[in-house]
């Protein structure tokens, strides 16, 4: 699967796009703030009916206009050689955001997610190794809902649960009341959606590790035995009855006013070693966890639905010697992956890089101001 054609509409700094994209790597180069990102930002909505950077939908509408339009045209991978299947985001101004997909329009966002898989690494994925437990759950839980529709219901139906429950407590609190049988209706929700989302995580995590640590050796090919990255899952509910948690601590979560228990508090914890990376690794180290990361996940979506995601790789070579970042384009570029994107601030950094492929089918385009030059090695496409 890839995206042939991208149009634009007064999205962000593109006030208009027309382009059309080579079905193995894409580099667009271009100084910070000229649009690089942005384009990127309108792949990731065909994928996932929003903004990985903002999520506020009507501030990613080009100041001075009422709406957005981002259409792609894509071959699928299913579809017969040839076919092109539209995917289309559209926001007016006021209004509600609609998506469609092979021009029929959703009657909601969820049904899209796993249609068009896409995978993006970018420099605020940091925040997976740095940051608090809720961004790796979502990490992990973007991953499942992409290959499995009914892990992504569960999730929703777990939320709407909790959100009541944590509301109930809440009122408790301010009415100095509590209702053990109010609370127990909520509690039978939270187990029949969370104790199967647990066991998914588990089994998740069980597939995702071996490839993980195949993509960790590819991109650190000089790690040491000692140096061995390990994830680990760390929830609540293992060994134990989430019916039996939930019901122990009713009283307590009424006074902390929200529930203290259940897949919601999960996490998932990296190590090198016996080391935390979050604690001891080094910038080199984090980064090459994180782009492991990204491409296992890559890895276990093509594995589980047969199709390769699109590959979107925002500004990543920080921090990456220059051996380092030609083993990472080579091996995205290599028939392992798909169609992949590529933001860089350096275009001789891009065009040595493929020097050294001649034969690896790419555009380059130079961006500058919202607008897209192809640069003359995309003849090469």
């Amino acid at each position: 699967m890839y995206i042939e054609r991208l149009q634009l509409a007064n999205f962000k700094n593109y006030e208009e796009l027309d382009v059309t994209f080579s079905n193995n790597v894409n580099c667009l180069v271009g100084n910070n703030g000229v649009g690089k990102t942005n384009l990127l930002d309108a792949l990731y909505y065909l994928s996932f009916c929003k903004s990985y950077f903002n999520p506020i939908d009507s501030q990613n509408i080009r100041m001075g206009t009422d709406f957005f339009a981002i259409h792609g045209h894509y071959v699928m991978s299913d579809s017969n050689e040839g076919d092109i299947v539209p995917v289309s985001c559209t926001l007016q101004r006021g209004q509600s955001k609609k998506m469609k997909f092979n021009k029929k329009l959703y009657s909601t966002f969820a049904e899209h997610i796993g249609r068009v898989p896409l995978v993006i690494v970018t420099p605020s994925d940091q925040n997976l190794i740095q940051g608090g437990s809720e961004g790796r759950r979502k990490f992990v839980d973007g991953i499942i809902s992409q290959v499995d529709r009914s892990y992504l219901q569960m999730l929703l139906s777990y939320q709407k649960a909790l959100d009541q429950r944590n509301r109930l407590l809440k009122r408790f609190y301010e009415d100095r009341y509590f209702d053990d049988e109010s609370i127990a209706i909520w509690d039978e929700q939270l187990v029949r959606y969370g104790e199967p989302i647990a066991k998914m995580r588990g089994q998740f995590l069980a597939d995702f590790v071996p490839l993980f640590d195949e993509y960790y050796s590819l991109i650190h090919s000089d790690a040491q035995t000692s140096e061995r990255p390990t994830i680990s899952y760390d929830t609540q509910t293992e060994g134990a009855d989430m019916a039996t948690l939930l019901a122990d601590t009713r009283r307590r979560d009424a006074q902390l006013q929200y529930t203290s228990v259940g897949p919601h508090k999960d996490d998932f914890e990296f190590y090198i070693g016996e080391f935390a990376v979050k604690r001891f690794g080094s910038q080199g180290q984090q980064k090459t966890f994180l782009l492991a990361l990204k491409l296992a996940q890559f890895e276990y979506i093509r594995k589980h639905i047969g199709i390769k995601p699109i590959l979107l790789l925002d500004d990543i070579f920080d921090k990456l010697d220059m051996l380092r970042v030609s083993q990472l384009v080579l091996l995205v570029g290599s028939d392992r992956f798909g169609q992949v994107f590529i933001t860089d601030t350096q275009e001789g950094r891009v065009e040595a890089i493929f020097r050294q492929a001649p034969d690896m089918p790419h555009k380059i385009f130079e961006v500058e101001g919202g607008v897209l030059k192809p640069l003359p090695d995309e003849a090469k496409a």
